[in-house]
């Protein structure tokens, strides 16, 4: 079964949405979800010109082959552009696959393990009170999680809220709009808005908010701080996704569960955040991740040695594989991986462990009891000369 034609489809129902559709030459088709926010038409040309041409007469079931060849053939790899075309052809051949086999695709990639998905609505206004009115309002229509965000003092157009679109006609459909920010206003509001929320429904909803990037980590930190008490079911996005290193400030000041990664165009984008445990969702969709393929193969998950091995690996200094004070003016150390080896090891070894003797010969120094054979330097090691060594070992002074 060939691949015969790949048609691309937009549609404007009040914005973009691209479809890519797969024929085969047995009659079978696929679709497949290519939409970019507000990059929908660069996707749409991608498919149409680089993509197509290149996928006609293939094999359709050759889904991994395919995906590689996108993913590799490319001077110019990955990107949001690339990954949402990939991701569309990925979902459309395996939805050929399903119907071509007669099974649900989750069957083909190892099996549901789930009956249902919580799925969480937003609740967005102006005022804390209208929020709270909306939130009512989707608890009442039986969603168990909702995001809530409210305006902000001072910022005419918030992130989550209906924007006025008096001075800026066609703002967020018809070209780009400009948002204002206020973060001391933003922190000061936040933490009364999920104090309002929890005093009128209680505990029984989870209740998620989404900073949007907008914060440093010590900003993060003190609101994740202050969010502990409404019991959040996350907070999202609360530093730019590719600032990685900086959630681990964020982690040590807050234990409100972190979410992260809806623009992230691969799982390896996150790899670092799930091995640390920096985060707690991965927030990728399988429309700008990598399609079906990419999303079912998921990192594992760090285990409890892992995680205390990758800790101690941090606390250890990057100069130095042993406790002790490394030769470069570094602090004492804990035992850490191979990977904090020296990167001045084999000069300082050679420096500390062997002496010119007074007849002019090099003499190697080792601890006592150390085997002959061994090569590894020893704690506390020191540059003496071999006549001080016998001495200590003696017990006698010179």
């Amino acid at each position: 079964m060939n691949i015969t034609q790949v048609k691309v489809i937009v549609t404007n129902p009040g914005r973009n949405f691209v479809t890519a559709k797969i024929e085969t030459s047995e009659g079978i088709s696929g679709v497949g979800d290519a939409t970019l926010n507000g990059r929908e038409l660069a996707v749409a040309t991608y498919l149409s010109e680089h993509v197509a041409p290149m996928l006609i007469g293939r094999d359709a079931f050759a889904i991994e082959d395919t995906w590689q060849l996108m993913s590799r053939a490319s001077y110019w790899r990955r990107g949001p552009v690339q990954t949402a075309a990939q991701s569309a052809i990925d979902m459309a051949l395996w939805d050929i696959k399903g119907k071509a086999l007669g099974v649900p695709v989750y069957q083909l990639l190892g099996g549901r393990c789930r009956t249902g998905v919580m799925a969480y609505t937003h609740a967005g206004a102006a005022e804390i009170s209208e929020t709270i009115d909306d939130l009512q309002m989707f608890i009442e229509q039986g969603y168990h999680a909702v995001r809530l965000q409210c305006g902000v003092p001072g910022v005419p157009d918030v992130y989550g809220v209906d924007r006025d679109t008096s001075t800026q006609p066609g703002a967020g459909t018809e070209r780009p709009y400009v948002e204002g920010w206020d973060t001391s206003a933003y922190l000061g509001v936040v933490p009364k808005l999920f104090e309002a929320a929890r005093e009128a429904v209680g505990f029984g909803t989870h209740l998620l908010h989404d900073v949007h990037h907008r914060l440093t980590p010590s900003e993060a930190g003190w609101l994740g701080k202050r969010l502990e008490d409404h019991r959040l079911f996350w907070l999202e996005d609360a530093l730019a996704s590719d600032y990685q290193s900086a959630y681990r400030l964020v982690r040590q000041h807050t234990t409100t569960p972190l979410a992260v990664g809806e623009v992230f165009t691969s799982l390896v984008d996150c790899e670092q955040l799930i091995r640390e445990q920096l985060i707690d969702y991965v927030r990728a969709s399988a429309v700008h991740a990598g399609g079906s393929r990419d999303c079912a193969r998921s990192l594992p998950s760090p285990s409890p040695t892992r995680s205390r091995r990758a800790a101690m690996a941090r606390r250890t200094c990057r100069r130095s594989l042993w406790p002790q004070r490394c030769t470069s003016g570094c602090r004492p150390t804990t035992w850490g991986s191979r990977s904090g080896r020296c990167i001045r090891r084999k000069q300082t070894t050679s420096s500390r462990t062997r002496t010119r003797s007074p007849t002019g010969t090099s003499t190697r120094v080792r601890p006592p009891g150390s085997a002959s054979t061994s090569t590894r330097p020893w704690p506390n090691a020191t540059s003496i000369d071999a006549g001080t060594f016998r001495s200590c070992v003696s017990g006698t002074e010179r």
